[in-house]
């Protein structure tokens, strides 16, 4: 099997293109905590980094980022499969190329049929990609399997959320699950950290129905929804104790138009 690249759709424009400014930028974000954590999952925002970067690097900095990694992102192109993965090749960031791992998204591909290699999902996708200059910067050599994902069921969510679980467990080796997402989109500064908050409690609860469910009933504008409902299912599985909300924030903040904002969180479960 000829080995593909997935070459960067939003360098330039999410993150710098340059790979020292790209470096520069991920150092601002990044700051030294004296104690890693251990996390079996995390949340984490996938704006331009002007915005978003401060909370995801706040996340990035404080966990210990082992070699394997599950990187789950909303379809915001509306391309492709709904349970779209890259089971081989390399993703390419201005930091150099990260292989895909391969057996690993064998072992998903086995536990969910649902599941299909479809690079058209990948293609224009920014909010996996702008996850991996982050890892890159603080871990040297690792692997990762990109999965994309549509608006799906609630059932598909833990159906899949189980298949992860089962796959991590297998493997017998700490994976990391990144869900990828932003929060509440393009409504007043004071009334996007409220609602955000409604989300947010139910992911500190590690409740991934009532997530579910309270995100479609308070019409939250949650991108990654799917993602957070999968992640928050699958690590409840694998045993996880407590979440913490590390940040939170809207482009307001950086922007100064709290008129129209689109709010930020960061999250770590152990």
């Amino acid at each position: 099997m000829t080995s593909s690249i997935r070459k960067p759709a939003v360098a330039g424009s999410f993150y710098p293109a340059n790979p020292e400014q790209l470096k520069d930028q991920l150092a601002s974000f990044i700051r030294p905590v004296q104690k890693k954590i251990r996390a079996r999952g995390i949340m984490v925002p996938h704006a331009g980094y002007v915005y978003s970067g401060k909370v995801a690097g706040q996340v990035y900095s404080q966990i210990d980022i082992p070699d394997r990694i599950i990187i789950l992102s909303p379809n915001h192109t509306g391309l492709g499969a709904p349970f779209s993965i890259n089971r081989q090749g390399h993703w390419q960031t201005p930091m150099g190329n990260v292989k895909i791992d391969q057996e690993l998204a064998a072992q998903l591909m086995s536990r969910f049929s649902l599941l299909e290699e479809d690079p058209l999902a990948h293609a224009r996708e920014h909010s996996l990609e702008v996850q991996l200059p982050f890892i890159q910067y603080l871990k040297k050599d690792f692997t990762f399997v990109p999965m994309t994902l549509s608006h799906v069921s609630i059932d598909e969510c833990l159906n899949l959320g189980e298949a992860i679980a089962d796959a991590i467990e297998s493997e017998k080796k700490q994976i990391l699950l990144i869900a990828s997402s932003d929060m509440n989109h393009y409504e007043e500064h004071h009334y996007t950290l409220r609602v955000d908050q409604l989300a947010i409690d139910e992911i500190l609860k590690r409740d991934p129905v009532s997530l579910y469910h309270t995100v479609h009933k308070k019409n939250i504008s949650m991108c990654g929804i799917i993602p957070t409902t999968v992640m928050l299912a699958a690590v409840n599985q694998l045993g996880a104790q407590k979440a913490r909300l590390v940040d939170h924030k809207t482009s307001g903040d950086v922007s100064g138009d709290y008129d129209r904002v689109v709010g930020y969180a960061g999250i770590i479960i152990e």
